[in-house]
């Protein structure tokens, strides 16, 4: 009868330790499950980050930054005439580098200061790791003189196939003439 009755206690003592660890468990999970809303509101965060180091890394032609925007196999433009792959996308970049540097040598004229923007941006979750980016945006050059007014020197909109490399998004295309009209 004494064995029992330790046995029952033992029970209890077990189930009480059990329940307890299963509720400190259990209210814990929302803390550490992130929740489907809570990922796509971070997911946003860093895909408009990435999107602004890709405009400063144009605008300032550094064409390291602006590679480290693409995955390795990323792309700018659409067709047969895209770049493609961080050696071309570099390229890209330090040629328009190499250019403004000769022209401001020949003539003494820095070009003034680029300005990349985009506007009315609509992100759409493809599914958890991929995600398409469309928005108008416009190329701005700063006026060459003080007071001078800043020039507009194209628009248009673009679509961007964007894609979580390793936990990074990252852009796999940018298409700023897509073909079709969406």
């Amino acid at each position: 009868m004494l064995v029992r009755r330790e046995w029952e206690m033992i029970k209890k003592s077990l189930g009480l330790g059990l329940m307890l660890a299963l509720g400190l468990l259990l209210t814990k999970l929302p803390a550490l499950a992130q929740s489907a809303f809570e990922r796509e509101a971070k997911d946003r965060a860093e895909i408009e980050k990435l999107m602004w180091q890709y405009a400063r890394a144009l605008d300032t032609e550094n064409a390291d930054a602006y590679v480290a925007t693409y995955t390795p196999d990323g792309q700018f433009g659409a067709g047969a005439n895209a770049t493609k792959g961080h050696d071309a996308l570099h390229k890209m970049i330090a040629d328009l580098h190499q250019r403004n540097a000769e022209t401001e040598s020949k003539t003494g004229q820095k070009r003034p200061a680029m300005y990349h923007t985009s506007m009315n941006p609509y992100l759409e979750f493809v599914d958890k790791d991929h995600a398409i980016l469309r928005a108008y945006w416009t190329t701005i050059f700063a006026g060459d003189a003080p007071n001078a007014p800043a020039r507009i020197a194209a628009v248009g909109w673009e679509r961007n196939e964007l894609v979580r490399v390793n936990g990074k998004w990252l852009i796999k295309v940018r298409d700023t003439q897509p073909k079709d009209k969406e």
